[in-house]
């Protein structure tokens, strides 16, 4: 009986981010978490985190310790997080800019449908505009295929994500995407942003595209109220384009996409999403640019229409980089540096990877002069 009327009080309480009361709990139960502890000492001291773990673990516990014993809510977790990105960014990239977020009314909470490039950094660089700017930064929908760990599930949940359950199954499948688009509703209409990617899993050959299922989620759990226009209009959806001049996992995609190509499959391994977690965040970016398209308006009658318009929102305010121009054989404004740093990436790779690689970067100029040419 407690457990219904907990649901009753909590009904998106599996999947939504915790909440400031939760807070203490979940770092105290991190700072106990021996795999987490072992990652982090793997993550800070590479070369000896093997022979001397034993004794760097208990540093690396009472030093994360005096990190997060002053924190006691999601935004100060944030803030804490924000210097790590900012260092993040001084790093990899070699600038980061942003448009279209004068559109944005600081008093209103919006639904970014975002392209989506890398696992992590997609809606953290969002977020870091939207927090620079004043703004309340947004919850963030995430798969549970890279929930594995609790660990995890439990630092991303801290950073305002929400759980995305695509392991579901027939009947748990539909009442799993019922929960998620009743959790997105309400998290809109109580005055929270909320990100999302256009498509399930990334773009990885350049082209971004919606997927109109993602869309129909949306409206499933206010079918029966209004209509799917009507339903759209009230989550004030916002098409967001992020593009990077070098995508740091580039290679590996490549490498994928050249297996399936290839052999007709690609098994991926069972930590591999997570390598690519790091590799994004630690790998070099050159420039990114995050575009806040117009606000979506207009009485759509169908998720394929939606789509349309939100593709060619993203698409026309993808910022191209030297990269791009590179790849697609439009030099004129780039440099001998830009061109031997783009070649040496080519270089990495077997020769039909290469192509992949270099269609990869290619396809965002190709669409875009294919919008401007419809």
């Amino acid at each position: 009986m407690s457990d219904d009327i907990t649901a009753l009080q909590d009904p998106f309480k599996e999947i939504r981010p915790y909440r400031d009361t939760e807070v203490a709990e979940v770092l105290n139960r991190l700072l106990y978490n021996e795999e987490f502890i072992r990652v982090v000492t793997r993550y800070q001291f590479p070369r000896m985190a093997g022979a001397f773990g034993w004794l760097l673990r208990p540093l690396v516990r009472m030093a994360l310790a005096r990190e997060v014993g002053d924190i006691e809510t999601i935004r100060g977790f944030q803030e804490r997080v924000a210097l790590y990105m900012q260092k993040m960014i001084a790093r990899s990239t070699t600038r980061l800019t942003c448009s279209g977020i004068e559109r944005l009314d600081p008093d209103e909470a919006y639904l970014f449908i975002s392209n989506h490039r890398d696992i992590a950094l997609d809606p953290a660089f969002v977020n870091w505009v939207l927090y620079k700017a004043g703004m309340n930064t947004a919850r963030i929908a995430i798969g549970d295929n890279l929930l594995r760990k609790g660990y995890v599930s439990d630092l991303m949940r801290l950073n305002k994500s929400f759980i995305v359950n695509r392991s579901a199954r027939g009947r748990e499948m539909m009442t799993a995407l019922n929960q998620l688009s009743s959790y997105i509703d309400h998290s809109i209409n109580e005055g929270a942003s909320i990100w999302i990617a256009q498509r399930e899993g990334r773009a990885k050959d350049g082209n971004d595209r919606t997927d109109p299922a993602i869309l129909k989620m949306f409206y499933m759990s206010q079918r029966k109220q209004r209509s799917f226009g009507e339903a759209i209009t009230r989550l004030n959806l916002v098409p967001v384009s992020i593009s990077y001049e070098y995508d740091p996992c580039d290679s590996a995609k490549a490498r994928e996409l050249h297996a399936r190509a290839s052999d007709g499959c690609y098994a991926k391994g069972q930590y591999e999403d997570l390598d690519s977690i790091v590799k994004g965040i630690t790998g070099l970016k050159g420039e990114v640019h995050v575009a806040f398209g117009e606000p979506v308006q207009g009485d759509f009658e169908s998720p394929e229409a939606l789509a349309a318009v939100i593709d060619r929102e993203i698409i026309a305010n993808y910022q191209l980089h030297s990269s791009n121009r590179i790849a697609a054989g439009d030099t004129a404004e780039v440099t001998d540096e830009q061109r031997s740093a783009f070649q040496q990436r080519l270089d990495e790779l077997e020769p039909g990877a290469q192509d992949i690689m270099r269609q990869m970067y290619a396809n965002p100029l190709i669409n875009k002069r294919n919008l401007e040419a419809s």
